[in-house]
């Protein structure tokens, strides 16, 4: 199967010392998605949890919402001149009746792992309709339950301790319980195996969790929570402009900046219970 981490030869320099030494590396290799025999994208990924990957990439573009709306999942031709499967292309069999992906969600480019949207046939591919409203989800979840989640995501993350190079994305319930986490070198493919491992377990929509992600906040991302029913999304880093205007136009709760007891709240104030002490401060 896939490799997660290879090591390789580097020399450290710390201040007057050179070291010669094995470092762990995270693998970066690409994965083509295939719906139907017919390719869809090509994505760098980390490899693992790749049918989840796939499966969370349609759940993202609007083709399915559904576990039941996925035949089949496999891995197809992709094997080396010596008859070894590399693992790289997987194929999605869609149940009768569900559409086919339209022709404008192909991707003329494969996708970086840093950035979900290069090569997009057009940004309207984007825009795509959400089968359920995460506006439509009311509760509300302590600032000290969100002061906590960096940290147990951080502690969670198994591969990242060995590479220090991997994005992760963890599902967490609203007391702050983690349901399930996955890593890979880019964010938006590390929230489509939450998302595409949360499908197969035929628990879309999402309610009353929340997203919490190593990196920043983009515009993608906000969108991919949207489309899986999740209403509130977490982030240690900045979030974009557009990712902001997204998140209050479909009612979900954006907060960027999560660090110890810090954060801002960009979207959705209303689910976050604010300590005593800050809503006094509030009302004057």
């Amino acid at each position: 199967m896939g490799r997660v981490t290879v090591h390789r030869p580097v020399l450290r320099i710390r201040d007057d010392h050179l070291v010669d030494r094995p470092d762990c590396l995270a693998v970066e290799e690409p994965l083509e998605i295939r719906v139907g025999g017919r390719s869809l994208t090509v994505t760098m990924r980390t490899p693992g949890d790749d049918f989840d990957l796939a499966i969370g990439f349609l759940v993202s573009e609007g083709v399915v919402w559904s576990s039941d709306q996925v035949a089949a999942v496999r891995y197809c031709a992709g094997a080396t001149s010596n008859g070894r499967n590399t693992y790289n292309i997987v194929d999605v069999a869609l149940s009768d009746g569900v559409k086919a992906p339209a022709a404008s969600l192909e991707r003329n480019f494969y996708t970086t792992s840093s950035c979900g949207l290069c090569g997009k046939a057009s940004l309207e591919a984007v825009c795509t309709s959400a089968h359920w409203s995460v506006a439509e989800d009311p509760f509300t979840v302590s600032a000290e339950v969100l002061a906590d989640l960096p940290g147990r995501l951080r502690a969670a993350q198994r591969v990242f301790d060995d590479t220090g190079g991997l994005h992760a994305a963890g599902l967490f319930s609203i007391t702050g319980e983690l349901l399930f986490l996955r890593e890979d070198i880019g964010r938006h493919n590390a929230v489509d195996k939450v998302i595409g491992h949360a499908l197969r377990q035929g628990m879309l929509p999402l309610r009353q969790t929340i997203l919490m992600v190593s990196g920043r906040a983009s515009f993608e991302l906000v969108q991919k929570a949207v489309m899986a029913g999740i209403p509130m999304l977490a982030a240690v880093s900045a979030p974009s402009s557009l990712a902001v205007e997204l998140a209050a136009e479909n009612g979900l709760t954006l907060v960027g900046f999560l660090r110890g007891t810090s954060m801002n709240v960009y979207s959705g104030r209303s689910r976050v219970g604010l300590p005593s002490l800050a809503r006094e401060r509030v009302r004057t």
